[in-house]
């Protein structure tokens, strides 16, 4: 197992790939990006052969019930849903994408909240082997509580960097994330396969290298989170100084 390095680790998620086929174009952005891939959707398939075959990283992109009541797309989970139909979803999801290393939520400001679908949902990664990244759609979210409960290892999002599209608000948030980075020792990013963001990351990511940081896949910053877990629960040295009777 490779020690933590020295250098400021960054992992940049793009979410919601699936659907157009220009999401194919983001294979040939630079540096080491993980990708999360919408469930049952027309360019699943290909871009998921196509970023193994790139060694490029992979989640399921699980779209979960919104408080908005948005549209969530097929594969969704719902509220409505008891644990044989919720857990049977997922499942399947994750069989057409045998690829992925962990999942995601997609939108979910409603049912990250609620413990019970958390509990299913992480019944299912565990049996997988699988991590959780929560995207953090919701400030009252369960998921990675129910997640450690469950010997889940999970991590969340820290900047969503294109919720606004002009380019000096995609630069604000990349120094935010940067500023994270440098405070925290690593960051995690939430990005979509918007033309404007993928415009910007192309300028943006060897900056960011020639910068001192690293770009890694979010896996490796999930390893990182267990090894220093880990560290910390080693019990320490204890010295013990003879005395004479």
């Amino acid at each position: 197992m490779a020690l933590p390095c020295a250098a400021k680790q960054i992992a940049i998620v793009i979410d919601d790939i699936g659907n157009h086929k220009r999401d194919l174009q983001l294979l040939a952005l630079p540096g080491q990006l993980s990708f999360s891939i919408l469930p049952h959707t027309p360019y699943s398939q290909q871009f998921a052969f196509l970023a193994s075959k790139q060694k490029k990283e992979l989640l399921l992109h699980v779209p979960m019930q919104s408080t908005l009541e948005k549209a969530l797309g097929p594969g969704a989970l719902t509220l409505e849903m008891n644990k044989w139909q919720l857990q049977s979803t997922l499942g399947h999801a994750l069989s057409t994408l045998p690829q992925v290393k962990g999942v995601n939520n997609h939108m979910g400001s409603a049912l990250t909240q609620h413990v019970e679908p958390m509990k299913w949902t992480m019944e299912v990664l565990k049996k997988r082997g699988l991590f959780f990244l929560d995207s953090r759609t919701t400030e009252y979210t369960q998921a990675q509580n129910v997640a450690n409960l469950y010997g889940v290892e999970n991590i969340s999002r820290h900047i969503f960097l294109d919720n606004v599209l002009t380019a000096d608000a995609l630069r604000v948030q990349l120094e935010a994330l940067k500023h994270k980075a440098d405070t925290e020792q690593f960051a995690i990013a939430i990005a979509h396969p918007y033309p404007e963001t993928a415009a910007f990351l192309s300028r943006a990511l060897p900056e960011l290298i020639a910068q001192g940081y690293e770009l890694v896949p979010v896996s490796q910053l999930v390893e990182l989170k267990y090894i220093q877990l880990a560290e910390h629960k080693k019990p320490k040295a204890r010295f013990f100084i003879p005395t004479s009777d």
